[in-house]
Parts: C-alpha cells; sequence; structure tokens
C-alpha cells in the first residue's frame, strides 16, 4: 500500500478521535477509501471513518515521543479538552470550561447517534467474525470514552458541572481494560450497568472502599 500523501495525512490527522470520523472534500475521502484507509457507512449520510489502517497512520503521527527512562517520566496529565466544533463523548467529569456551547439538546443527540452508529460500523469492519455487538480494539485503547459513548447513546445522563453533579461518571481504573462508572442513585448505578451490557461490556456492581456507596466496574466483552 502506498504511503497517504502530505494533503491525506492532515485530514486523517484531522479525524474526530472518537469515532474516526473525516472531514474533506468527496474526492479526497474517496481518495482515502480506494486507499483502505477509511471505509464508508453504508447508512445515509455515508460518512467516511478511519479503518484500523488510517488509525494506525493517525497514531504514528500524533504519538508523543518517548520519555527519556521510566524513573523520570513525569505524572500523567489529564486529557485535554476537545477543540469546539470536535464530538467527545461527555464522561461526566467535564467542567464549565471544557463543555463547548450546544452540548444538550437535539443537535447533541443526532451527534451521539451518528458516532454510536459509527462505532458500530468500526465494530463491524475490524472485529474479526465482524460482529457488532462487541466491542472492538479501538475501544479496548480508549476505554473512557468508548463506556462514555455508550452511555449517552443509551440515554443515560451525565453528571453536568456543578456541586451536585447529578448523572453518571466515568473514570479509569488501575485494573486493565476497566472503568468505573458511578451514579448517584442506585436506579442509576442498575442503568448504567445494562446499558454498558447491552452495549457488549461486562458489568458488575462493587462496593467502594470507603463510604458504602456503590459503582459498577465495567470492561469490554471478549466473547
Amino acid at each position: 500500500m502506498k504511503p497517504p500523501t502530505a494533503a491525506q495525512r492532515r485530514i486523517i490527522e484531522a479525524a474526530d478521535p472518537q469515532t474516526g470520523r473525516l472531514s474533506g472534500t468527496e474526492a479526497q475521502l474517496q481518495a482515502l477509501v480506494r486507499a483502505r484507509l477509511a471505509f464508508r457507512h453504508p447508512r445515509p449520510p455515508h460518512a467516511c471513518f478511519l479503518t484500523p489502517a488510517g488509525h494506525r497512520v493517525r497514531e504514528e503521527g500524533t504519538a508523543p515521543a518517548p520519555p527519556a527512562s521510566a524513573s523520570s517520566a513525569p505524572e500523567p496529565s489529564p486529557p485535554a479538552p476537545a477543540p469546539s466544533g470536535v464530538f467527545a463523548a461527555r464522561t461526566g467529569t467535564e467542567t464549565t470550561e471544557t463543555l463547548r456551547t450546544g452540548s444538550d439538546g437535539p443537535a447533541r443527540a443526532r451527534e451521539v447517534r451518528s458516532a454510536w452508529e459509527g462505532l458500530v460500523e468500526l465494530r463491524r469492519m475490524t472485529n474479526p467474525d465482524g460482529a457488532r455487538d462487541r466491542p472492538c480494539a479501538w475501544e479496548r485503547t480508549h476505554l473512557v470514552q468508548a463506556a462514555a459513548l455508550a452511555l449517552e447513546a443509551a440515554g443515560c445522563r451525565p453528571a453536568g458541572p456543578g456541586p451536585d453533579r447529578e448523572g453518571y461518571q466515568v473514570s479509569p481504573t488501575p485494573q486493565p481494560e476497566a472503568v468505573a462508572v458511578r451514579e448517584p442513585t442506585p436506579e442509576g448505578i442498575r442503568a448504567c450497568a445494562a446499558a454498558l451490557e447491552r452495549a457488549g461490556w461486562q458489568a458488575g456492581e462493587h462496593a467502594e472502599p470507603r463510604g458504602g456507596g456503590r459503582y459498577v466496574l465495567a470492561s469490554p466483552r471478549r466473547v
């Protein structure tokens, strides 16, 4: 396969960080499809998304340089907020500053639905058996974002900025391939666990080490 041109690399690097959705002219997108760096969604509006090969090109272009040594490696910093106009799944940990204008309402619902459909199509394209009901490799390397998208697409409410923060919050855990989902009500906890299970995740309720509360520990299902 020929290496992508500089113009194609710019389009690939500008892809939606959550879903791999691409923006460009019809000719540019078609060229990426022919190069097998993108695929076209079968449903209208037939948007284009990165294939695994396209994701590899993007990651190679944006990968940071490794630290000089493990002992001197700095503590990882929190991810930067998505720039205005770029879709990002709501994890429930956002602040007022990181929430862009129009993050709720019908337009947001359309964005979430489109992102979820793109992710399901990515499953079909990248899972060896073409399964749509089981998480794919991209989800295993973007656990928090993938779980948050599954929850938001299922209609669960993310926590908003403010002292009460009613709604779910998704956070990483020390356990490999697992995220924690917290919700202030027992009903919310059960709803989040059910939504993740329908999306192909394994989810179970656990007791918090302190305080007596409960949370959902979820990981992408493999079979």
